[in-house]
C-alpha cells in the first residue's frame, strides 16, 4: 500500500504491541531471536523522528511481564527508556492480564488531548486493533502499521491503513531476517531447514 506522507505538525505516537511482535518474530524465526535478529530501537526511534518531522515524536512500548521474570526483562526495559521510549510494563497474572485495552487507552487520551495527527501500531493482532485504527482513520488521523508482513494481513488488507514491513526500516536489524516461505519461493527452489532437531522426538514431553 502507498506510504503516508510525514505530517509537518503534531503529534506522532508509537505504540508498540511487544507480546505480539516477540511471538510474531519467534515465529518467522522458528527459534527464539539471537541478538542479530533482535529489532534495533534506536533506528525505530531515528525512523519515528524523521516521519514526525517538526511535530512531537512519542514512542511507547507495552509488555508484560511474567512472574519471575524482572530481572531478565530489567536490562531490555532499561534499555529502551534510555533510547528514549516511555514502556508501559504490566504484570501477567491470568490469561486476561494482556495490554491490548492500554494499548488501546492510550490511543484514545492523546487523541481526546487534541494535536494527534499520526499513529503507529507495531502489531500483528487484527482482531484488537483493525476495527479502533480505521475508526481513528476515519476521523481524519494517520494510521501506519509496522510489523511483519507474512503476519500483519489485517493491515495490508485494509483499503485505508498503511502498512510498513519492520526490515524495510533502516537499520532495525543488523542481519536479513530468513524469510524463505512457500509465498516467496524463488525459480531455482529453496531449502526450508527445519524449527528444530529431529532429536527432539525422542525428548519426554
Amino acid at each position: 500500500m502507498i506510504e503516508a506522507e510525514s505530517p509537518t505538525a503534531g503529534r506522532v505516537l508509537l505504540v508498540w504491541d511487544a507480546p505480539n511482535m516477540d511471538m510474531s518474530l519467534g515465529s518467522l524465526l522458528g527459534a527464539r531471536p539471537t541478538a542479530a535478529f533482535r529489532p534495533r530501537f534506536d533506528a525505530v526511534g531515528r525512523w519515528l523522528l524523521d516521519l514526525a518531522d517538526e511535530g512531537v515524536a512519542e514512542a511507547c512500548v507495552f509488555t508484560n511481564v511474567t512472574p519471575g521474570s524482572t530481572e531478565v526483562v530489567r536490562p531490555w526495559v532499561e534499555a529502551l527508556r534510555n533510547v528514549g521510549f516511555a514502556v508501559f510494563a504490566k504484570p501477567k497474572v491470568t490469561e486476561d492480564s494482556d495490554i491490548d485495552s492500554d494499548m488501546l487507552d492510550h490511543i484514545e487520551l492523546r487523541r481526546a488531548e487534541g494535536g494527534l495527527s499520526q499513529v503507529v501500531v507495531a502489531s500483528g493482532d487484527g482482531r484488537a486493533f483493525r476495527g479502533p485504527l480505521e475508526s481513528l482513520v476515519h476521523s481524519g488521523i494517520g494510521v501506519t502499521v509496522i510489523g511483519f508482513r507474512e503476519y500483519a494481513l489485517f493491515a495490508q488488507a485494509s483499503e485505508i491503513l498503511q502498512f510498513r514491513d519492520l526490515e524495510d526500516i533502516e537499520g532495525v536489524f543488523r542481519e536479513p531476517l530468513p524469510r524463505m516461505t512457500l509465498d516467496s519461493l524463488p525459480d531455482e527452489g529453496a531449502w526450508l531447514p527445519p524449527f528444530r532437531s529431529l532429536r527432539s522426538l525422542l525428548e519426554k514431553r
